[in-house]
C-alpha cells in the first residue's frame, strides 16, 4: 500500500488491514498461510485481522479462504452517488454511448490517480481491462491527460514524483519532457488522445469538465478499436461531438 507523502506516521494496524484487503482485491481468495506470507508477519497476527475484518462483514471465509465482502460495493455505491457531479454526468454518458455506439467512461482525480466513477457501453463497445472504481496512471489514458492538462502546474509535477510515469504499452508517455509537451498539446485544442497509450490496437479522445476556475473536476472518454476510431473521425468529428457535450455538464453544474 502506498501512502502520500505528508502522511509520516500511519497507524500500523490500519494499514496492515488495507494491505489484506487490497491483496485480496488483487489475488482473489486466499488462505490464511497466503496471507501471511504477503504481510510478512506472525500467523496469529494474521488471524485476529482477518478475523475482525470478517466479523464486520467486509471478508468473507468459504472453504478455508477469505475473499472480500459484498459490503464494499455499498461504499463504492455510496461514495459513487454522492460526488459532485456524477448524477450530471450519467445521462450524457449513456447518450454518448448511443451515439457513437463505443465504450464511454467518466473519471475523476483522486490522490493523484484517476478512478473510472461510470461507464456506459454502446453497441459496438470492446473489452478492457477498465473497470468502474478502478484505479490508473493518469498519464496512460485519454480522460486521465484531459485532467492532468488541466490541473495547476505543481500539482502536476506533484503526481509526476509521487507516481512516476510507468509504461503500460510501448506507446505510453515515459518521460516528464513528453509529459509537458503532451500537455501543452491537450491545453492548446482541449481534448487529449490515447493513441495505444493504455491498450494495444485502442484509440480514445478525451476531455475535461472543469470548475468555474478552469480546473478539472473530471473528463469523459470516448475509446474504441483504432481501426474505427481514426483519421478524421478521431480528429473532427468526436472531438466536436465530445466538447459540446461537457461544455452542457460544465454549463449545467455551474447553474445546480
Amino acid at each position: 500500500m502506498s501512502l502520500p507523502p505528508d502522511v509520516d506516521r500511519p497507524v500500523e494496524t490500519v494499514e496492515r488491514a488495507i494491505d489484506i484487503i487490497d491483496y485480496l482485491k488483487e489475488n482473489g481468495p486466499a488462505t490464511i498461510a497466503e496471507v501471511t506470507a504477503h504481510l510478512g508477519c506472525a500467523k496469529s497476527t494474521t488471524h485476529r485481522h482477518l478475523k475482525t475484518l470478517e466479523a464486520s462483514s467486509f471478508l468473507i471465509e468459504e472453504n478455508d479462504e477469505y475473499r472480500l465482502g459484498i459490503r464494499f460495493l455499498d461504499y463504492g455505491v455510496i461514495a459513487r452517488d454522492r460526488h459532485t457531479f456524477y448524477r450530471e454526468v450519467k445521462s450524457k454518458v449513456d447518450t454518448l454511448a448511443d451515439e457513437t455506439d463505443e465504450k464511454i467512461w467518466c473519471a475523476v482525480e483522486e490522490h493523484g490517480r484517476s478512478v473510472h466513477i461510470y461507464g456506459a457501453q454502446g453497441k459496438r463497445s470492446v473489452r478492457t481491462y477498465a473497470r468502474l472504481g478502478h484505479q490508473n496512471y493518469l498519464h496512460q489514458h485519454a480522460a486521465g491527460k484531459a485532467i492532468l492538462a488541466y490541473l495547476p502546474d505543481e500539482r502536476i509535477d506533484e503526481i509526476v514524483e509521487t507516481y512516476g510515469l510507468p509504461a503500460r504499452t510501448q506507446h505510453t508517455i515515459t518521460t516528464a519532457d513528453e509529459l509537458w509537451d503532451e500537455i501543452e498539446a491537450i491545453r492548446e485544442r482541449g481534448y487529449a488522445l490515447n493513441i495505444e497509450e493504455s491498450v494495444e490496437g485502442l484509440h480514445a479522445i478525451g476531455a475535461p469538465i472543469k470548475d468555474e476556475n478552469g480546473t478539472a473536476l473530471g473528463a469523459i472518454s470516448i475509446s474504441g478499436p483504432a481501426n474505427r476510431l481514426d483519421g478524421s473521425f478521431l480528429r473532427e468529428e468526436l472531438p466536436t461531438l465530445l466538447l459540446g457535450t461537457v461544455n452542457e455538464i460544465t454549463i449545467n453544474l455551474a447553474h445546480a
